[in-house]
């Protein structure tokens, strides 16, 4: 993906620290982890399981909070935040892509993707026009009155990217977002965030284990055991 020109710290990352009990053990997810991601770059993170990388991503989408250290989000300072403010936070700027996708299943590609909008008081005729766009942002306009189960396991990811889209927010998060697909369709969903990247500015921060999916991104950030063991342009 392309690195955009902007020096604004979308977000900063400053000694977070995650530390779960579990019984009388406690578990470091994080350990003292520092990360400055810039606005318009595209980040992938990796590392084995249990190295902390879910962690850091769920903390980043405002889904956990750190047992100590400071994490900034264009320059909001998210630990001060309530559970309303946090919610507003997740809907305004941050689009989500899961592996599972997480459609609602009895549910059209364009009601799904008109999802996060309901609870921004914006008309159903805006709804409609902005989630149509969304979709022909990512070739599925033709799609729109579609059910998940009419859609192939590719398409559905397209209306979940939609979705992810349609508020227009800076930052799109995706944990494994090709984790479900085949080798072709993981390509076509990969290059669709690179289009977004460059064109849109967005800031792509994704999980991955597969080197080749990591290759779409300009930077990798490894994780071990709770630390950041690489961070490479």
């Amino acid at each position: 993906m392309v690195q955009g020109s902007s020096n604004m710290s979308l977000i900063q990352v400053r000694e977070l620290t995650k530390i779960y009990r579990l019984g009388d053990i406690d578990v470091r997810a994080l350990n003292n982890v520092s990360v400055t991601v810039e606005q318009g770059e595209s980040v992938a993170i990796m590392g084995p399981s249990g190295s902390g990388k879910s962690t850091f991503m769920h903390i980043l989408g405002c889904l956990d909070t750190p047992t100590s250290g400071r994490y900034f989000l264009e320059d909001e300072d998210i630990g001060y935040l309530g559970r309303d403010e946090l919610a507003r936070i997740r809907n305004q700027k941050i689009g989500f892509v899961f592996q599972g996708f997480n459609l609602l299943p009895r549910t059209s590609a364009l009601e799904n993707v008109e999802l996060p909008m309901l609870y921004n008081g914006i008309s159903s005729r805006e709804r409609r026009e902005r989630a149509m766009m969304a979709l022909k942002e990512v070739g599925l306009e033709d799609r729109w009155d579609h059910q998940p189960n009419q859609l192939s396991g590719g398409q559905q990811q397209r209306v979940a990217l939609a979705r992810a889209l349609v508020n227009k927010a800076p930052l799109i998060l995706a944990d494994e977002p090709t984790g479900n697909l085949d080798t072709k369709t993981s390509a076509e969903i990969m290059e669709i965030f690179v289009k977004l990247n460059s064109e849109s500015n967005i800031t792509v921060i994704l999980v991955t284990h597969e080197p080749a999916i990591a290759a779409y991104s300009r930077r990798t950030i490894k994780f071990l055991d709770g630390f950041i063991v690489g961070d490479t342009r």
